[in-house]
C-alpha cells in the first residue's frame, strides 16, 4: 500500500473500528501524522492541537484495526496507560506480522 492510499483508507474509514489494517497501511499513516504534526507545530501551537484533536479518532480507529490484524482486541491500546512498559508493549503488538 502507498503512503497516499494508506492515508485516504484511513481518512476514509473516520471511525470504523471494525476489520483489518494492514502493517504497511497503519505505519504510513503514522508517518503522516508524525510529519503533518511537526509542520503544524512550526505554524501555530493551536493549529497543532486541532490537528492532533481532529485526527484522534482515525488514528485511534487505525490502531484498533492493526490490533484486529495482530489477532488482539482494540482495548490494548490501553496498556500505554501503564508507564513505560505499556509503550513498549504496544509498540511490539503493532508492529507484528499478521495473522490468519
Amino acid at each position: 500500500m502507498s503512503f497516499q492510499e494508506a492515508i485516504r483508507v484511513c481518512f476514509q474509514k473516520y471511525a470504523d473500528f471494525n476489520g483489518r489494517a494492514s502493517r504497511s497501511e497503519y505505519w504510513w499513516f503514522v508517518l503522516f501524522l508524525v510529519l503533518a504534526g511537526l509542520a503544524t507545530s512550526m505554524i501555530n501551537p493551536i493549529v497543532s492541537g486541532l490537528f492532533t484533536l481532529g485526527t484522534l479518532l482515525p488514528s485511534t480507529a487505525a490502531a484498533t484495526r492493526r490490533l484486529h490484524d495482530t489477532g488482539r482486541s482494540g482495548w490494548w491500546q490501553l496498556i500505554v496507560l501503564v508507564p513505560l512498559i505499556g509503550l513498549i508493549v504496544i509498540l511490539v503488538f503493532l508492529a507484528q506480522e499478521s495473522k490468519d
